[in-house]
């Protein structure tokens, strides 16, 4: 896998705003990243943007009607150009941005690899933890593209925090956090997605951010079980702060910041899934929580829910890192193993009694 080293010895050329973009993946972030990018409202000018999907008859709809059934209402800005042809989506990018569900990435970078520019940077906005690897978003990205040691490192980093897509769509207010191990490129991306409605911080704790949007769909799984059981608000406050725990102890083991998973990356990113309505995640568990099978609760939703697949790596994480995260196996043993959501409540509820322990 490619060294993921700091970069500060990047020449100026490779840090300057990006003029054209790629983004890779038309469902709701991708989507959403188009406006973000091809809108107004502005603070630095518009790159010319270039969307990508693998398929070609839903890129085909996209590219003749400026709509998609993904997000209800939304419109393609006209500065956003669909490409129905990998080599013509990635001719020139500078920056391209990866919003490919994460147990789809690999296969999705290895097939264009061929087209992807030696010096364009990689922005991920996928949150998930890949199967088997137990790689993250960033990680996959690298891997797959399995770069020339010799040649100058390519910055990749990620974009991440609590952002309902539906709700950028509409141009509401919020904040999100650009993260890389590349100095210079959080700042970079920073700059190019700032608008009048997003605002966007700066963060080196890529580990950390990638980890935190990953394991938080475990958690809000288990927030919309607790929803869909009518547990009350008493319960599902007490879920995400015990929640948050687990996630910041597994990520203090695998060397994050604590401190990350108590600012937006973390603890408001949390929130948001948990609480949100439409949020994929809350949605899914709301579903199991009322007697839903997996199987047709995963059927009637229009768009992949990241937590499912990503709850066997978050098991396997923790199992690697001898770190205790109950919730997160209650979680697994409700998609996987049989479990009853309302008999993984009550072994929660009756665990041995002991001192609140935070990360």
């Amino acid at each position: 896998m490619p060294n993921h080293t700091d970069a500060s010895d990047l020449p100026a050329s490779r840090l300057a705003l990006p003029s054209r973009v790629t983004i890779l993946g038309p469902g709701q972030m991708g989507l959403v990243c188009a406006s973000i990018l091809a809108g107004p409202d502005r603070a630095a000018p518009a790159p010319a943007v270039t969307l990508w999907g693998h398929d070609p008859d839903e890129t085909g709809r996209l590219a003749q009607t400026r709509k998609t059934e993904r997000l209800e209402g939304y419109e393609l800005p006209e500065g956003a150009h669909v490409a129905l042809k990998d080599a013509d989506a990635l001719a020139g990018a500078e920056l391209i941005v990866s919003a490919i569900p994460v147990q789809f990435t690999r296969a999705t970078w290895e097939r264009l690899r061929p087209h992807v520019p030696p010096e364009a940077g990689v922005l991920s906005v996928a949150k998930g933890i890949e199967n088997g690897t137990l790689l993250r978003p960033s990680q996959v990205i690298a891997d797959a593209l399995a770069d020339d040691p010799d040649a100058p490192p390519r910055p990749i980093g990620c974009l991440s925090g609590p952002t309902i897509a539906a709700e950028l769509a509409r141009g509401l207010p919020a904040t999100m956090i650009a993260a890389s191990d590349h100095t210079g490129f959080p700042e970079l991306v920073q700059a190019l997605f700032a608008t009048s409605y997003l605002r966007v911080y700066t963060q080196d704790d890529l580990l950390g951010v990638e980890l935190a949007g990953a394991t938080k769909n475990v958690i809000a799984i288990a927030a919309g079980v607790l929803d869909g059981l009518r547990a009350g608000s008493n319960a599902k406050s007490a879920l995400l702060a015990r929640g948050l725990a687990e996630i910041a102890r597994l990520g203090a083991a695998m060397g994050a910041s604590p401190a990350t998973f108590f600012g937006l990356a973390g603890a408001g990113d949390l929130a948001t899934t948990c609480f949100s309505p439409e949020g994929r995640n809350r949605t899914l568990g709301e579903a199991l929580g009322r007697g839903q099978s997996l199987e047709d609760a995963l059927a009637s939703m229009n768009s992949v829910v990241e937590g499912v697949a990503t709850t066997r790596s978050v098991m396997d994480l923790a199992h690697r890192y001898r770190v205790e995260m109950p919730i997160a196996r209650a979680v697994h043993d409700v998609l996987f193993g049989g479990l009853d959501p309302v008999e993984a409540i009550a072994l929660l509820m009756s665990r041995e009694l002991r001192d609140e322990r935070i990360g």
